[in-house]
């Protein structure tokens, strides 16, 4: 097992499921990222702060950053799912633009209170075209 599979597993462990379901949430996203051919995971940890999850691909200089799960400490936790605005659409309009947000550059960001599974679908939806934008450069 990675040390970022051990990390995260830590902190699922640690986390008492609330009614908002945002655990599952992140759990769905999780999978999602492992499950990249081309693709690996970062685990960042800032406790009493954020978690993040960034799903990363190999780039020809450097690995690229396609997608940024963020489990936001706040009461109850909720999740904030960020990618470039360059490398997705939003064709329903859900996501807000964050200018500068994602490390810097501007960002399409989705803030998700609680687990619901047509906004999941999404979210999962821009997460593969994100990778496929990622994978493509």
């Amino acid at each position: 097992m990675q040390q970022y599979q051990q990390e995260v597993a830590a902190f699922l462990q640690d986390w008492v499921e609330t009614n908002e379901h945002n655990k599952q949430g992140f759990e769905r996203f999780y999978k999602q990222l492992q499950d990249k051919e081309k693709g690996s995971v970062e685990f960042h940890p800032r406790p009493g702060v954020t978690y993040s999850l960034r799903g990363m691909t190999a780039g020809k200089e450097a690995p690229v950053l396609y997608v940024m799960v963020d489990v936001i400490e706040d009461e109850p936790r909720w999740l904030s799912v960020c990618f470039y605005g360059a490398m997705i659409t939003d064709p329903e309009e859900k996501g807000a633009f964050v200018p500068g947000g994602l490390l810097g550059e501007d960002a399409i960001c989705f803030d998700l209170e609680e687990y619901n599974q047509l906004e999941y679908a999404y979210v999962e939806a821009r997460i593969e075209e994100a990778y496929a934008s990622a994978v493509n450069q």
